[in-house]
């Protein structure tokens, strides 16, 4: 019974179109604010066997879209280790997060290494302040309830990443933008210090950015692992990564570094 009620949860909280079951590591990919599991997900058909890749599905969107938006980063981080753990205890993983979805990983990947002694093998963030920077301190100080609806629908048109077809559709629209504000609210819940302790990690981290997206503090990433810390820029905005061209750039060199993790 305990078995079955592992898998229902992970069926809900996790999509995997291209299972490998045979695969070496899991990938686990974070979407962005207000994202799905549409995009990220289909990476499995461009790994090779030796990856299985899955995207994560927070509540409130697609199949979850009747659950209740999660109250705080905590709530997230509990119920993806829940579902998760057994997974991540039986072979090697990495994750891969981009911008909102790069904070969730982080904080599923601390939880995971205070709590449990696992760490990924490699940490790929993609679009993200480090949590220890001033510049992450100022997205936890966004005033989100004097933010109009219309102006968060132009800030959200002007990062990309949502289809224009979909905009044409008011109830659409309005779930977008109730989304992306309480994404916004669950990561203002999430606090980072690393005062007074050693670097949380000792797996490589990966930093990817879009060259013309606002430039990102990246640096403070070099306090949170004793691994080695590399960086890219990539041809693009702030969604870069859905750029063919750059997916392919992108799930080569994650692969590569999987690879030289001698698994």
């Amino acid at each position: 019974l305990v078995f079955c009620c592992l898998f229902l949860e992970m069926e809900k909280l996790v999509a995997c179109p291209y299972e490998r079951p045979n695969a070496l590591c899991r990938l686990i990919c974070f979407p962005w604010a207000g994202g799905g599991t549409s995009q990220l997900a289909q990476w499995g058909k461009l790994f090779s066997s030796s990856t299985e890749v899955s995207s994560v599905r927070l509540p409130g969107r697609e199949s979850r879209l009747k659950e209740p938006f999660p109250k705080d980063m905590t709530a997230i981080v509990n119920e993806i280790t829940n579902a998760l753990l057994k997974e991540l205890q039986e072979k090697p993983f990495a994750f891969f997060g981009h911008s909102f979805g790069s904070y969730i990983s982080f904080a599923v990947a601390l939880h995971l290494k205070e709590k449990y002694g696992l760490e990924p093998i490699h940490l790929f963030v993609s679009g993200a302040h480090a949590p220890n920077s001033e510049e992450f301190l100022h997205i936890k100080s966004i005033p989100l309830n004097d933010i109009k609806d219309e102006d968060l629908l132009t800030y959200i048109q002007f990062l990309g990443g949502t289809p224009p077809e979909l905009m044409q559709y008011e109830d659409i629209k309005k779930h977008l933008i109730h989304t992306f504000k309480e994404d916004i609210r669950v990561l203002q819940t999430f606090s980072f210090e690393t005062a007074e302790r050693k670097s949380p990690f000792s797996c490589d981290i990966t930093c990817f950015n879009g060259s013309e997206d606002d430039p990102r503090d990246s640096e403070a990433w070099h306090d949170l692992t004793s691994g080695d810390i590399s960086f890219y820029k990539l041809p693009g905005g702030h969604f870069y990564l859905l750029e063919p061209s750059n997916e392919i750039f992108l799930t080569k060199h994650i692969t590569k570094c999987i690879e030289n993790a001698g698994l």
